[in-house]
């Protein structure tokens, strides 16, 4: 049983930033790939941006440059610095962690509850 809880979420204007974090805690051997998702009304959830546990990084094209992941593996959290936001930005920000609670090799996905980014222009 894992649980991941985040915070940071809020109303902005346009130009402005956001750092979301997360926290995963539970039965952890290990977690492998973090991230974090959007949902914005009327649209399909997409992938924002994911880590591995090794650092390397995975970005969507329409936040590149704006929006920096990071973790940290002591403390099984991530992050998102989110910096020159827009409206389109707007969503419901999900993190993800991808976590082995018994086998090493066997991993499993847990979603939190969602945070809410609003961008006004």
């Amino acid at each position: 049983q894992v649980q991941l809880v985040e915070s940071g979420g809020g109303l902005v204007q346009a130009g402005g930033s956001l750092r979301l974090s997360c926290a995963a805690s539970g039965s952890i051997v290990s977690i492998n790939r973090m991230g974090w998702y959007r949902q914005a009304p009327g649209k399909q959830r997409e992938l924002v941006a994911a880590i591995t546990s090794g650092g390397s990084e995975n970005y969507a094209d329409t936040v590149k440059g704006r929006l920096a992941i990071s973790r940290d593996n002591a403390k099984n959290t991530v992050s998102l610095q989110m910096n020159s936001l827009k409206p389109e930005d707007t969503a419901v920000y999900y993190c993800t962690a991808d976590v082995a609670e018994v086998t090493p090799t066997v991993y499993i996905r847990y979603w939190g509850q969602g945070t809410q980014v609003t961008v006004s222009s």
